[in-house]
């Protein structure tokens, strides 16, 4: 295995998976700070590049369901322009599209227009992972970054298809950059669930998860609070996702639990900067690979990756 020397002076291209709020944004923003890394958020892409349409003209519909006049006639004649604010820091204009089902008096979506934006974000984050290589090298030749951190949606094992062997965003995530599973320890996910319940956020749901659910719902939504249906719906959805978790980490990539990543030599439990995320990182790819000849090869591929990066900005190999 490599010096932890060599390991940090790699070209660096990760990508950070895990449950929605586990600390993937944080930890991302963390290493923003430093001049050498580029921070690639999914949910900031689907917003401002595969969603902006939707999201600008949602505002629009709702605005002119206010039925004022005065409004309405300066967006129809174009005298006011109306955009999104979204930024790596404010992601609600997303999640505000994506919504909640539940009754139409408290906020909530009818049905066939939930599963729509469902399958809108589906499609968005797609696209947003198959932009990935290019952002890779769009970090270097812009901006001079030698590393990348891809801040993965917490709904990237539902748009992975672990069937497949030949699925086109699982290859691509392996082939350009390490797949770093955050998992959540018992503590974790109890924290995880309270934070769900005191403050539920819209979620993509994998159609085979939330389909059944709602079969036996009313297609308009009528007294259905969209905020108890998606309390209620995330205890599951964590029990649904966790194995998809595993599985990546496992068989794609290295698991680390969030305590040993989010923690710094003498400072306790905090947010890693540069030196000590991959200091972390580091650690837990020692001893993976001193357990299993897979873990081995897959940090040599890594490696290499790495290597072939550096030379083709170098000009050599």
């Amino acid at each position: 295995m490599i010096s932890f020397k060599e390991f940090s002076n790699l070209h660096h291209a990760i990508t950070l998976l895990g449950m929605s709020g586990i600390g993937k944004t944080v930890l991302s923003t963390k290493l923003r700070e430093s001049e050498n890394w580029f921070h690639y958020s999914a949910d900031y892409r689907i917003g401002t590049r595969y969603l902006s349409e939707h999201i600008i003209d949602n505002v629009k519909f709702k605005i002119m369901q206010m039925k004022d006049q005065f409004v309405a006639e300066l967006l129809m004649s174009d005298s006011i322009y109306i955009n999104h604010n979204i930024s790596t820091d404010n992601l609600k204009p997303v999640s505000t599209f994506l919504g909640m089902y539940g009754d139409a008096k408290k906020g909530g979506l009818d049905k066939q227009t939930f599963l729509n934006r469902q399958e809108l974000y589906r499609q968005a984050e797609l696209s947003s992972m198959n932009d990935i290589r290019h952002f890779i090298q769009k970090s270097w030749n812009i901006y001079r970054c030698t590393n990348f951190i891809n801040d993965a949606s917490g709904s990237l094992c539902e748009i992975i298809s672990l069937k497949d062997p030949k699925d086109k965003i699982l290859h691509e995530l392996i082939d350009q950059t390490l797949i770093l599973h955050i998992k959540a320890d018992k503590k974790s996910e109890k924290k995880l669930v309270e934070r769900a319940h005191a403050s539920p956020k819209p979620l993509f749901y994998n159609p085979n998860f939330i389909g059944p659910i709602l079969d036996s719902m009313p297609n308009d939504g009528r007294g259905i609070s969209p905020i108890s249906f998606a309390r209620d719906r995330f205890p599951s959805l964590l029990t649904y996702r966790t194995p998809k978790y595993d599985r990546i980490g496992k068989n794609f990539g290295f698991t680390i639990y969030g305590k040993d990543l989010f923690h710094c030599e003498n400072k306790g439990h905090t947010i890693p900067d540069e030196a000590n995320f991959l200091k972390n990182v580091y650690q837990i790819l020692q001893v993976e690979v001193e357990k299993s000849k897979q873990a081995s090869i897959k940090l040599d591929r890594y490696v290499q990756n790495c290597l072939q990066r550096r030379a083709s900005r170098e000009g050599h190999y």
